[in-house]
């Protein structure tokens, strides 16, 4: 098959970046990189576990039949030209205008800039802002600008918009935290890749930028911590925090069910942080620690938990994969943010309510999309205005 044939962006890219992550973290360990030594065939085991289940619910739309969002639904004679007409006469296609989307985008710019302001400093290159810079002005930002700045960008080709976006992934990236940088450059790549029609050139040329990107926020921002000392070099650094997260995820294994569901609960709720809830029990101090995309089921419930969990991220990505596929614009926005986020999670866990919170967004599109789709395929029905 041809490069030019493979879908990039496709859910199974989960699945790959898994790999590389647990490949980073077998370098690591045979390098013991700070005494880090290798985990267990059971933790492989549990990743593979995961994996399986993954790609069993991103089969499920095929294995069962033609995609269908509802029973008994022909999306057979759903043109994508007839879809996209009757989304754009939608009431969410009224709320979604440029004007709007182009006011929201600045609005979260204006509030980034205020947090930074009223931080007295960079975060990037100080622990200490680093530490206060999550705060409300800055999640309020985020939430606005990541699926403002995507949605502008796939219905609008406004060239201007992209020096929006070079904007906000500064103001982002110089909070220190690589998680939000990521998010926003993956996911605006997505969304220009799908919609402009960019080539697997531009894919090798994105990855080796995002890489450069990532190792940069991330290492001036280990090294800026006031009371840390790393003597590692920027690549190193790389494989070493793959080794060392997956070496919480081998901790996990062996106490899975510990936690009786303190992780979700806190995950969903303003007290605490699920992360602290990793560095308090798994590694007995108070320190906030990523648990990898299978850690927190894992933690929580254990083997049942973590196979319906990745079962229901495989399915999801799946059904928006299939949705932006059919109805471009929006849904490929809202797509390339949930894959940029699952694709962190893969070392963090999904640990974050904001990240949920686009999840949900994502969920409201899917009924949308199901809404239009079955109201154009019931033969001689009134559009529906959603």
């Amino acid at each position: 098959m041809k490069v030019k044939n493979v879908d990039i962006f496709s859910p199974y890219l989960v699945i790959v970046g898994i790999i590389l992550y647990v490949s980073l973290a077998l370098v690591a360990y045979q390098y013991h990189l700070r005494g880090l030594d290798f985990v267990s065939g059971e933790t492989l085991f549990a990743a593979f576990f995961g994996s399986l289940f993954f790609v069993i619910g991103a089969l499920t739309p095929k294995i069962i039949g033609k995609y269908n969002l509802v029973p008994k639904l022909n999306t057979g004679n759903i043109s994508k030209d007839k879809l996209n007409d009757k989304l754009k006469n939608s009431k969410l296609n009224v709320i979604l205008n440029e004007k709007v989307l182009f006011a929201v985008v600045l609005f979260a710019i204006f509030l980034e800039l205020l947090n930074t302001y009223l931080l007295g400093g960079i975060p990037l290159f100080s622990g200490y802002l680093k530490s206060k810079a999550t705060n409300d002005l800055w999640r309020v930002s985020y939430i606005l600008f990541l699926p403002a700045i995507n949605i502008l960008i796939a219905k609008y080709h406004n060239r201007w918009y992209y020096l929006l976006f070079v904007i906000g992934l500064a103001l982002f990236a110089a909070t220190g935290y690589r998680t939000t940088t990521m998010a926003i450059l993956i996911s605006v790549f997505i969304t220009v890749y799908y919609t402009r029609g960019l080539q697997f050139k531009h894919f090798l040329i994105f990855a080796v930028v995002a890489a450069v990107i990532g190792i940069a926020v991330g290492y001036i921002a280990v090294k800026s911590i006031e009371w840390q000392q790393w003597t590692l070099n920027p690549i190193q650094l790389v494989f070493y925090r793959a080794g060392f997260t997956f070496m919480v995820f081998d901790k996990i294994v062996h106490m899975a069910g510990a936690t009786h569901g303190a992780m979700l609960h806190d995950t969903f709720s303003t007290v605490g942080h699920p992360r602290y809830i990793v560095g308090d029990v798994v590694l007995g101090y108070h320190k906030m620690i990523t648990p990898t995309i299978f850690g927190p089921a894992m933690l929580d419930f254990g083997y049942i938990a973590l196979a319906i969990q990745m079962f229901m991220i495989g399915l999801f990505l799946r059904l928006l994969h299939s949705a932006h596929k059919l109805a471009d614009g929006v849904f490929t926005a809202v797509y390339a943010v949930i894959l940029a986020h699952t694709l962190i999670w893969i070392e963090t866990g999904p640990t974050d309510f904001i990240v949920w919170l686009f999840y949900a967004l994502a969920v409201i599109a899917l009924v949308v999309f199901a809404k239009n789709v079955w109201g154009i395929s019931k033969k001689g029905s009134k559009p529906e205005n959603i």
